[in-house]
């Protein structure tokens, strides 16, 4: 669980690894059927989200596993792509397996470690092809990572006191998993933030993490996809800075022209105090359940 950061069995997907050459790992994957945050969405296929989180620790287990950065390093990804087919992404009554097989290049080295580079995944399900992504990232030591964020790397606790969107409209089930409010402006909602959320912060944090930016994302594209929902099969995400605890940070969201028939493109975008802290644009069919 270390070698992904988290520290919920439940939440830590990579099972094993093997070197398949210098810069290429593949990486065994346990999709669960029954997660209760990264619940099935269209009815009967796996989330998006929890297929672009598998591959998120499958990077982080081949940096650490295969190059040797430390535990205790940050990982710091600035741009995440990814695509899914759902119709390899079935859930079944038991957990799915997949094979994470992860590309690394454009490596900078410093003091014989990785601390940048860009990731390239494909993820196949019994030799299927079920998804591929993209990510830049970077690892800074502790050391470095404190320099970096200066009097913000103080861990913070966060507790909304604003009410949730409707559950349902957001695509979600639980109120407790719905992180955006209403706000008085049309297509515009407020980011909120629950320390207390055990999926979305596993352990002490200094700022909002991307997982809980990607899924903000999502509820506002639900939100503006309207009643039905919405399946994000397909996500280009640029993150420009961190989002911190301490003022509002506003996701907005409109509908883009040129889908296909019963699918939508929604670019949703975040902003906190007046400055952009992430955009992304989400493709996908429109939810029939």
């Amino acid at each position: 669980m270390e070698l992904v950061h988290r520290t919920r069995a439940e939440d830590a997907f990579p099972r094993h690894w093997t070197r398949l050459g210098p810069d290429r790992f593949a990486v065994e994957t346990v999709l669960p059927h029954d997660h209760p945050f990264f619940a099935p969405v269209g009815a009967d296929r796996h989330d998006p989200l929890l297929v672009t989180e598998a591959m998120r620790q499958a990077a982080m287990l081949a940096f650490h596993a295969g190059y040797g950065v430390p535990l205790g390093y940050h990982f710091l990804m600035a741009d995440l792509d990814y695509v899914c087919h759902s119709d390899h992404l079935v859930v079944g009554g038991l957990p799915t397996v997949i094979d994470v097989e992860v590309s690394c290049s454009e490596l900078k080295w410093r003091g014989g470690l990785p601390v940048q580079g860009r990731v390239d995944w494909v993820v196949r399900r019994a030799g299927r092809l079920v998804a591929t992504g993209m990510g830049a990232t970077r690892f800074t030591s502790p050391q470095v990572y404190r320099r970096m964020r200066g009097g913000c790397a103080v861990p913070g606790v966060a507790i909304p006191r604003t009410a949730p969107v409707p559950a349902a409209r957001a695509g979600r089930d639980r109120a407790e998993d719905v992180v955006l409010s209403e706000s008085s402006r049309e297509g515009v909602w407020e980011l909120r933030v629950d320390t207390r959320h055990p999926t979305l912060f596993q352990r002490p944090n200094d700022h909002v993490p991307g997982m809980l930016l990607l899924e903000a994302a999502r509820q506002a594209a639900c939100l503006a996809a309207g009643e039905g929902g919405f399946v994000p099969a397909e996500g280009r995400t640029r993150f420009h800075r961190y989002a911190e605890f301490g003022s509002p940070c506003w996701i907005g969201a409109e509908i883009l022209p040129g889908a296909a028939p019963g699918e939508a493109r929604i670019r949703v975008t975040g902003d906190q105090d007046d400055n952009p802290v992430f955009a992304t644009v989400l493709s996908g069919p429109l939810a029939t359940g």
